[in-house]
């Protein structure tokens, strides 16, 4: 009933929600009934792509939370994305077992080509589908916890605070390049069988993970939708526009910094979790500040302060990026750059702001 509420205040928001039920309904129906050759029918190599999308769509969102509605500019997002990832790939790795190229039925092939006698104990348990969940929740909302606790505690804020942020994912980055560390080293985690005993190679698995990313996104929007119009959310944006006015008041500022940078950060590692399956692989370049970096872009795009305008703006830079770096490959990252630049100088409030603005003078 609260989310009903909700979407009767908020037009966007229901458009949206419309969009994405109607595109979660239209992509498997034209990929499984409609046949090859037909002009209605959406390869799986779409299918994957848009899934991919979705999953970027809620980092994108989770960003927006800190970012937009709470005033914290994250450079370091991509860490719990990427955490996340690891550890689905560390379930999709025990499910290969003796079908692997060195045929170990307990350890992964980088493992035995790197002369391990045993499984590391972090990654016992991780072959059960359940654990792996629960792990995909924890491990990002722990370490987003333990950073943000010493963080907001010390009251870090602004250019610091994203500086601090950057150096937590360039570190990991190192750290997972290292291959004593257990996760592959260089090469990361990758050629993976099966989910849940389905077949990652069938179309239905994928359709399957589109739907799942799908239901994720929806999920996570309306969960941020709840959490920006509840009085924490009126909270979290009196912190945002004067922090030290709301702790004058009696406010536990770095409470509210801490539940919603963690609730974030589990966000992101969902969506990295279900990154993984569609693209096959994840290495320590997800660790790259530079795709931190770009998550903020596309929440500047698509709208800062706007839930769906983030979504718009991962869909739009990451189909821009799909074609340029296909088409012409050189161009993308000036692309990239003048297109924030754009943003910034030109529509500030992103997209959804224009949109918005354009709504206004018609009325």
């Amino acid at each position: 009933m609260l989310f009903f509420k909700l979407l009767k205040k908020d037009r966007e928001s229901k458009i949206f929600i419309a969009l994405l039920l109607a595109v979660t309904i239209i992509v498997p129906v034209c990929n499984l009934m409609i046949p090859e050759g037909n002009i209605m029918h959406i390869s799986t190599y779409t299918v994957t792509i848009l899934g991919k999308y979705l999953t970027y769509a809620l980092l994108a969102i989770s960003v927006d939370l800190v970012w937009g509605y709470l005033g914290i500019l994250s450079l370091g997002h991509g860490a719990f994305f990427a955490l996340g990832g690891y550890v689905m790939g560390m379930y999709l790795m025990r499910q290969i077992g003796d079908r692997g190229v060195y045929g170990d039925p307990v350890l992964p092939d980088f493992m035995v080509f790197l002369d391990w006698q045993e499984l590391p104990w972090f990654w016992h348990g991780v072959d059960q589908f359940w654990f792996a969940i629960v792990l995909i929740v924890m491990v990002p909302g722990i370490l987003a916890f333990i950073f943000g606790w010493l963080a907001f505690r010390s009251r870090v804020t602004g250019v610091y605070l994203s500086i601090m942020t950057q150096a937590l994912v360039y570190a990991l980055m190192l750290a997972f390049f290292r291959n004593e560390l257990g996760f592959g080293g260089n090469n990361g985690l990758t050629d993976f069988k099966d989910i849940l005993g389905f077949g990652l190679h069938l179309d239905s698995t994928r359709i399957g993970l589109f739907v799942a990313s799908s239901i994720a996104l929806l999920a996570g929007y309306m969960s941020c939708l709840a959490i920006t119009n509840s009085r924490l959310g009126r909270v979290a944006v009196a912190i945002r526009d004067s922090e030290d006015r709301v702790r004058f008041i009696g406010y536990r500022v770095e409470y509210v910094k801490l539940f919603i940078f963690t609730f974030s950060a589990i966000l992101a590692g969902i969506a990295g979790a279900l990154y993984v399956p569609q693209v096959g692989i994840i290495n320590p370049g997800e660790f790259s500040p530079i795709n931190s970096i770009e998550i903020v872009i596309w929440v500047a795009v698509g709208g800062r302060y706007t839930l769906y305008g983030a979504v718009i703006g991962a869909v739009i830079v990451n189909y821009s990026k799909t074609f340029l770096t296909s088409a012409m490959p050189e161009v993308w990252l000036f692309a990239l750059g003048g297109l924030f630049i754009i943003t910034t100088i030109f529509l500030p409030n992103g997209i959804a702001g224009l949109l918005r603005k354009n709504r206004n003078t018609e009325s």
